[in-house]
């Protein structure tokens, strides 16, 4: 293990070659150093290199005081090469990240952090919450080749990942899509998350499309806030009945995918579905705008914009 590890550092500052004990000889003997140039890796960029960012944090579960905000949280770094670092604009907040400052989903998600348990420590603390994200995309991993530094894009986050409740935020290539342009960052920000929940309950779910929902009867529950706005604009989009006589539950999660939003973008261009945004909340007042959820009642996102710390 000692090895591995000694192994693994040397390959960040080398070129990782590797010598046979005849080769290392012959190159003592000729006076040849065994260290080459380290070569450089192509990746895209246009943001200076940081160590650290604002953010909101928590470091353990609870009420509201939890909430604490901090200028040292550890910069994201690119893991995989289809990731993309995200400087946010704005991000919003969901009833999940409410349940998740509670607690709630701890042990699953933790699971899904870490599921070979390779990690020498079980703790997610410090954990970012926010799962929307509208922002411009600063950094782009090797492998992203449909995105690149200066793009304006929107996406929802997993919840077992870090959130977006900070300066920057890694997200999957996978996960993301183009901004749709005449949106601001605020009303973009409102839509990734109820959105992609809407969509995977009608379309994946459900079955529903254009063609086949005429007619049917669809009943919407809490259709004031950020999923229900969202539900009702699709659904009158694809025109269904608004009588519902029985129910059959099916269980829908959000599930996050950037093709899903490419899909609901075209929507949003197109004039069909439109964002509904209670309340704006600075950077600043982020536990306000916990509480301003939390309290209920909604009429559409509670939304924070990042970009403006004031």
């Amino acid at each position: 293990m000692m090895y591995l590890k000694m192994y693994l550092l040397s390959r960040r500052a080398y070129s990782g070659l590797l010598f046979s004990q005849g080769s290392m000889a012959t190159c003592l003997r000729k006076g040849k150093s065994l260290i080459k140039p380290c070569l450089c890796r192509n990746i895209s960029l246009s943001c200076q290199r940081y160590t650290v960012m604002a953010s909101w944090i928590i470091d353990r579960y609870g009420r509201n005081d939890v909430l604490r905000f901090t200028n040292n949280m550890m910069f994201p770094v690119i893991h995989f090469p289809n990731e993309v670092i995200i400087k946010v604009h704005a991000a919003s907040l969901n009833p999940i990240d409410v349940n998740m400052r509670n607690g709630y989903g701890a042990a699953a998600l933790n699971a899904k952090r870490d599921p070979l348990k390779l990690k020498s420590t079980r703790s997610e603390f410090p954990l970012t919450l926010g799962r929307d994200v509208s922002g411009v995309i600063m950094e782009c991993g090797l492998n992203v080749s449909y995105f690149k530094p200066g793009d304006e894009v929107w996406a929802a986050v997993p919840p077992w990942k870090q959130g977006t409740i900070s300066e920057f935020v890694v997200a999957s290539g996978n996960e993301i899509s183009h901004k749709p342009k005449y949106l601001s960052h605020i009303e973009a920000a409102s839509i990734p998350y109820v959105g992609l929940t809407v969509w995977s309950a009608m379309k994946q779910i459900g079955g529903l499309n254009q063609d086949n929902c005429t007619g049917k009867r669809i009943l919407i529950f809490g259709a004031s806030g950020g999923v229900g706005t969202f539900a009702i604009q699709v659904m009158y989009y694809n025109k269904p009945s608004h009588l519902c006589k029985g129910i059959h539950y099916r269980w829908a999660f959000f599930t996050p995918s950037g093709q899903s939003l490419d899909e609901i973008a075209k929507l949003v261009e197109s004039g069909k579905i439109h964002p509904v945004v209670q309340q704006v909340f600075s950077f600043s007042e982020v536990p306000k705008a916990f509480l301003k959820l939390e309290g209920g009642h909604a009429r559409g996102k509670t939304v924070i914009s990042v970009i403006n710390k004031k």
